[in-house]
């Protein structure tokens, strides 16, 4: 079974997914060894491991070789955050889309927030380059490589319930294979948009959004905590880096 197929079906599972992510090798093989049947790359925490901040601030190439590290040594399936493409121009977008996929990930995450201004694409627009997308991943024998379309529209927009489902079914219908909604916490709506919009909804660990079993029951299909513990891993280490400078002495690393 070829990883794009398995991830898939991971998809397609009465179970949701719960998808551990990963920003280097050491943290990858960590979830893989804990029992995680997916990873997703986080560009927040590859930018950080590298010193930067997220938002493409990092050339791509530096990026898609962590991805291509972490891919290479896993067993289980990876999904690549690429932001929105790293790339000013629809060709630019889908030869950099194309360029993952060779690395052998089964899929991407791409948002449709604009990098340079605060703002989402147009629809329209986000619609025409996710159809590029996926022509140009069918033509290169990607057949099913899972694109899963972020839309920031609840960290962006002050009322962006209708919004979401209009951009979800606009996506689908343009070649995204499931639909991620950062920001949306509310089960009321996250209900709502699960039945009305035909593909896999993904959601993004919050701190009022955590449990596994209520998402599935409100018919979300993915869940994923992001940054979140790479955030937890720097400020671990940041704190005692701090601790044995100030004390100046390392007794505390051998304690249990």
């Amino acid at each position: 079974m070829t990883k794009i197929l398995e991830f898939n079906q991971l998809h397609a599972s009465q179970e949701l997914l719960f998808i551990g992510n990963a920003w280097d090798l050491l943290s990858a093989l960590t979830l893989e060894k804990a029992g995680f049947k997916a990873i997703g790359t986080t560009s927040w925490g590859i930018a950080n491991s590298l010193g930067y901040a997220d938002g493409e601030l990092i050339d791509f190439d530096r990026h898609l070789a962590i991805i291509k590290t972490i891919t290479e040594n896993v067993k289980i399936p990876v999904s690549a955050d690429i932001e929105a493409g790293y790339g000013s121009d629809t060709k630019t977008i889908v030869e950099n889309v194309l360029r993952t996929a060779d690395v052998g990930v089964a899929g991407i995450n791409i948002e449709d927030s604009l990098k340079k201004q605060k703002g989402l694409r147009a629809i329209n627009e986000h619609c025409n380059l996710l159809s590029d997308i996926r022509t140009a991943l069918d033509k290169h024998g990607y057949e099913g490589f899972y694109v899963n379309a972020r839309t920031d529209t609840y960290l962006q927009l002050e009322r962006p319930f209708l919004e979401t489902i209009n951009r979800a079914k606009a996506y689908v219908e343009s070649g995204a294979s499931g639909i991620f909604v950062p920001g949306l916490i509310d089960y009321g709506e996250i209900k709502e948009i699960t039945l009305t919009v035909d593909a896999p909804i993904n959601l993004l660990s919050l701190p009022r959004l955590t449990n596994c079993k209520a998402l599935q029951e409100l018919g979300v299909k993915r869940f994923s905590f992001g940054n979140a513990l790479s955030d937890k891993v720097i400020s671990y280490l940041t704190k005692n880096a701090t601790l044995i400078m100030e004390s100046q002495d390392t007794s505390f690393l051998y304690e249990d």
